[in-house]
């Protein structure tokens, strides 16, 4: 059986497939809502178990209808509970060097944090959060990656590392404990995202790379798609035109916006925003 929702656990199923796996059954969270429309969509694990002809179940209890040897979990997006691992032992594909970043956002807190590397760890699936034993891991580069970009890499490199643990004995039946020092990747909030002038350019940055970052300039949200760091100079808490380029100033530092999606409108450059403002001045105040 195979437990995933998301499009980074897509990798997975399709590499147990194409692999000759037989799984048995799919399950993943309900079809939901997505955006402002009123229809149901179906979750990209559904969508790809459906175009794989593999059948799909919504709930956990679904595993009582088939005879499973084993389960794959890849972001599923709930805790799988005690009895029902006890009765199919589980391999779980996370995405962290674990025992760092255990949790729901371990991408994100990696990136947000200026890790150097993360990775993919193999572990056995216990009912506690993060905790069984690493079977295999990966290591990989942050490098500037977004977290969109990273989770894509990490998807793929998780997928070929699990093959490589269903295909070897030694490594499927002799996993080691965790070591190091545990770390929690609490989920990533929409207040954590609120970009603010007392924070860093290098925070700033990290956290644009999470997707989803914003301030507000005249009381209207602005969603930041990419920045870069700026060697201008411009005052905490002012954004800036300097030389036909929007320039963000903040703690220690300035950054320089390159797309953004304002309120009520559509993605664009950050010199077309900055021209709908019709700013009386090169420079306003943000927060």
């Amino acid at each position: 059986m195979f437990l995933g929702t998301p499009e980074a656990a897509v990798p997975s199923l399709e590499a147990l497939v194409e692999a000759g796996h037989e799984v048995a059954l799919v399950i993943t969270r309900p079809d939901r809502r997505r955006g402002r429309g009123t229809e149901l969509s179906a979750s990209p694990v559904k969508v790809a178990a459906t175009r794989l002809g593999v059948p799909v179940g919504h709930r956990l209890g679904d595993v009582n209808d088939v005879e499973v040897e084993r389960g794959v979990v890849v972001a599923y997006g709930v805790i799988v509970p005690e009895p029902l691992l006890d009765k199919v032992p589980m391999l779980n594909v996370h995405f962290s060097l674990l025992p760092r970043w255990r949790g729901a956002a371990p991408v994100q807190r990696a990136i947000l944090a200026g890790d150097q590397d993360t990775g993919v760890s193999i572990i056995s699936l216990e009912a506690t959060l993060d905790t069984g034993p690493v079977h295999l891991e990966r290591r990989v580069s942050v490098d500037d990656k977004t977290a969109q970009e990273l989770t894509g890499e990490l998807a793929q490199v998780g997928a070929v590392a699990l093959l490589e643990v269903l295909g070897s004995p030694a490594l499927l039946d002799h996993p080691h404990a965790q070591v190091g020092e545990v770390t929690y990747a609490e989920k990533i909030t929409k207040e954590l995202l609120h970009l603010t002038p007392e924070a860093s350019t290098q925070v700033a940055l990290r956290t644009v790379r999470l997707g989803g970052a914003y301030f507000f300039v005249g009381g209207k949200r602005v969603v930041v798609l990419s920045a870069r760091a700026s060697d201008d100079h411009v005052p905490q808490g002012v954004v800036a035109l300097r030389e036909d380029e929007v320039v963000v100033g903040s703690h220690q530092g300035s950054w320089l916006l390159e797309a953004v999606r304002p309120e009520g409108s559509t993605t664009m450059t950050a010199t077309a925003w900055w021209r709908g403002l019709r700013a009386p001045t090169n420079e306003v105040e943000w927060s």
